[in-house]
């Protein structure tokens, strides 16, 4: 891949870890390089379950190594970013709210998700496809790139048999591993706050946290699980091996199934979670992996693996632990429950530079939520005025290198809305319009007289976005409905003084046709009224001016759209028209 852009040189968390990760990669292989082009492959690893749709907690398993694979990348190094798909995971139990999907899914709890079928009506072979594609869209569009591996290829095809026949050799030592956390608990906190059963969840989305570390019957500790070979799924009991033949036999506790099976020619199974994950860090040689919160207790996932990778002849992996996304207004996610947004779900609403923005700008260890509500629009004003910052040379070098990780990646920028109008603006718009295309290029048109947007697509798809948000996530009795007809109750109740301000805003109407024209009129229309100029500061206004502007706009809104808010009056003012707001207002 050709290097189009430049390390960051900076000293955020994303330059750190790639510092790291670049030191323990040429410890791992002294001598391996004469440059970096020449150097082995980097890896850092992303593991998936597609065990129901992918949320955007997930998604910082994948964006926490990206991100540093990337820096990586820019330095001149190659990097291998894996994102192991562990589809072959069991079914644990059906997820709620997926369409398509009714409690008759139970009956595959325990198979592989690759032997589940697809929620009705997709188009997909399977359970784990189906949910593994919308990601890899997601992914595309953010500009991820990415090695994905299969764990049902590299299972069925045998291509880690040589891992499971030596870790049922050194099953022993294993078992002694394990055996030193089996019996301890996590030391009791001060103030630890109760546990919420959704954070674990979404802190690693196949459930592995919770499985098993493997069969330790009358026969003796085994860290293999086979899948039934009659129903398919994999509760089943290993209840005699031998070393020498590989002769494997197991029973199924659901259908009553056994059989005897040489490990040596058998696919049909899969190593057990903590020991299958520090194998793979062994075969694939990771340098850089980052864990959920639930890894940091006695136990874990993490820190047992750290001890049996070196059974395979490996090293953990560096890396952080990584904490919750949470999304605004709502609590922390899990996959297992109904309605969690997705990459696909944030991606309707936001450009991808302010989606990997929210994961660049912020540490792995530090919690922060994605917008679907109002907050959205705060969100983009921020960015907004980051961009300008960094366009001008202002901005701080932290923030620079946010920035930089945001709009693009090692291998060019993203695609960008060539005319990146205000997001609040836009929203406004698509609410006002309601799907005319025609009123909303009029509308946007006049936002900047000096400098007109010619065709919608010079706003896109900021404004698409915009508009999505508008139609999926505002509720209907907060869309904006134009008067049809004046309020001729209202007006005719109105004080002097009321009308006074209506007659300033009219006269003065015609000249400030622009966005930043109605801007200063409306606010300056209660100043001017007050005997103030109409550009006077706050500081030169006396306090109850800031009262007089709110019950003006609360004037406004009543007689334009029937309620007391709405959207800004500058940009509800221009989608009205000139001539009908001359109407609504009883000239």
């Amino acid at each position: 891949m050709p290097i189009v852009a430049q390390s960051t040189e900076t000293t955020d968390w994303v330059s750190r870890f790639a510092d790291e990760v670049i030191a323990e990669s040429e410890r791992r292989a002294p001598g391996a390089k004469t440059s970096a082009a020449t150097a082995p492959d980097v890896v850092v690893a992303s593991g998936l379950s597609p065990s129901g749709p992918i949320h955007l907690g997930n998604l910082r398993e994948v964006m926490t190594p990206h991100l540093v694979a990337d820096e990586v990348r820019r330095r001149g190094h190659r990097v291998r970013h894996l994102i192991s798909w562990d589809d072959y995971d069991r079914y644990r139990k059906v997820p709620a709210g997926v369409p398509g999907v009714d409690e008759s899914w139970a009956e595959h709890i325990g198979k592989p998700l690759t032997s589940v079928p697809a929620p009705k009506g997709s188009p997909h072979p399977n359970w784990a496809e189906h949910f593994k594609a919308a990601m890899t869209v997601s992914l595309a569009e953010m500009g991820v790139e990415f090695d994905g591996i299969s764990q049902t290829a590299q299972y069925t095809s045998g291509v880690y048999r040589e891992q499971i026949l030596h870790a049922m050799r050194h099953r022993r030592d294993i078992d002694a591993i394990l055996d030193q956390y089996r019996t301890k608990k996590a030391p009791a906190k001060k103030s630890q706050k109760p546990v919420d059963e959704a954070e674990l969840e979404a802190a690693e989305g196949s459930g592995a946290a919770a499985e098993d570390d493997g069969s330790s019957g009358s026969a003796g500790y085994f860290p293999y699980k086979p899948y039934c070979g009659n129903c398919e799924k994999d509760l089943t009991t290993v209840t005699a091996y031998d070393d020498d033949s590989t002769e494997l036999t197991y029973a199924c506790t659901a259908c009553g199934f056994s059989e005897t099976v040489r490990l040596s020619e058998f696919n049909r199974g899969k190593l057990v979670w903590k020991v299958d994950w520090p194998m793979r860090w062994a075969y694939e040689g990771v340098v850089f992996e980052p864990s959920g919160v639930d890894h940091s207790s006695p136990g874990s996932s993490f820190q047992v693996g750290g001890q049996i990778v070196g059974i395979f002849g490996g090293k953990q992996p560096i890396g952080p632990m990584y904490a919750f996304v949470g999304i605004s207004g709502m609590a922390k996610m899990s996959s297992s429950k109904g309605g969690v947004p997705t990459p696909a779900d944030a991606l309707r609403i936001m450009e991808p530079q302010l989606l990997r923005w929210l994961y660049a700008r912020r540490r792995p260890n530090q919690s922060f939520k994605i917008a679907f509500d109002q907050e959205i629009q705060r969100l983009y004003d921020e960015w907004d005025r980051l961009d300008a910052k960094v366009a001008d040379g202002s901005a701080l070098p932290a923030d620079a290198a946010a920035h930089a990780r945001a709009v693009g990646t090692a291998a060019g920028e993203l695609p960008r809305t060539p005319r990146p109008l205000p997001y609040r603006t836009l929203a406004s718009v698509a609410d006002i319009t309601a799907g005319h295309e025609d009123q909303a290029l009029r509308i946007l048109g006049e936002l900047d007289p000096a400098n007109p947007i010619a065709s919608l697509d010079e706003a896109r798809p900021r404004y698409d976005k915009a508009e999505a948000w508008i139609n999926t996530h505002v509720p209907a009795d907060q869309r904006t409905i134009v008067r049809q007809e004046p309020d001729a109750e209202l007006l005719k109740s109105l004080d002097e003084p009321s009308r006074q301000s209506l007659r300033l805003l009219l006269d003065g109407l015609a000249d400030h046709w622009s966005l930043d024209g109605l801007t200063h009129h409306v606010y300056g229309v209660p100043k001017v009224q007050a005997g103030f100029p109409a550009d006077a500061t706050p500081k030169e206004l006396p306090p109850e001016i800031k009262t007089a502007q709110r019950t003006f706009f609360a004037l406004l809104y009543h007689l334009l759209v029937g309620r007391d808010t709405g959207p800004r009056l500058p940009t509800l003012l221009l989608a009205v028209g000139q001539d009908r707001v001359r109407a609504l207002l009883g000239e």
